[in-house]
C-alpha cells in the first residue's frame, strides 16, 4: 500500500487549497479513504471519509469548509479546503485503514 499526498503549501487566511492523494497497492475503488491532520504538538485529528459508493462523512466542524472526493479512474482522493484559518495549520494525511502516507504540510498565515 502506498499513499502519496500533495498540494499543501502556504496560504493566507480565507484562502483555499486542494490536497490530492495518489494511491496504489490495493483495490482503490473498493476502499474507504480518509483524511486526517496533525497540528504541531497535537494528536491525529480525523477529518473526513469517503466510502466506495461515494458516501461521505465529516468531523462536525469541517463539513462547511472541507469537501472530500475521489476519482477511481486515477486512484486519487482529494480534499478541497476553503476559508482556511490559521488553526488549520497542520500536516495532512490520507489514510486507508490504519495506513497513512507521508503527509503534506499546510500552513495558513498572513
Amino acid at each position: 500500500v502506498q499513499l502519496v499526498e500533495s498540494g499543501g503549501g502556504l496560504v493566507q487566511p480565507g484562502g483555499s487549497l486542494r490536497l490530492s492523494c495518489a494511491a496504489s497497492g490495493f483495490t482503490f475503488s473498493n476502499s474507504a479513504l480518509s483524511w486526517a491532520r496533525q497540528a504541531p504538538g497535537k494528536g491525529l485529528e480525523w477529518l473526513s471519509v469517503i466510502y466506495s459508493d461515494g458516501t461521505t462523512q465529516y468531523a462536525g466542524s469541517m463539513k462547511r469548509r472541507f469537501t472530500i472526493s475521489r476519482d477511481n479512474a486515477k486512484n486519487t482522493v482529494y480534499l478541497q479546503m476553503n476559508s482556511l484559518k490559521p488553526e488549520d495549520t497542520a500536516v495532512y494525511y490520507c489514510l486507508v485503514g490504519e495506513t497513512r502516507g507521508q503527509g503534506t504540510q499546510v500552513t495558513v498565515s498572513s
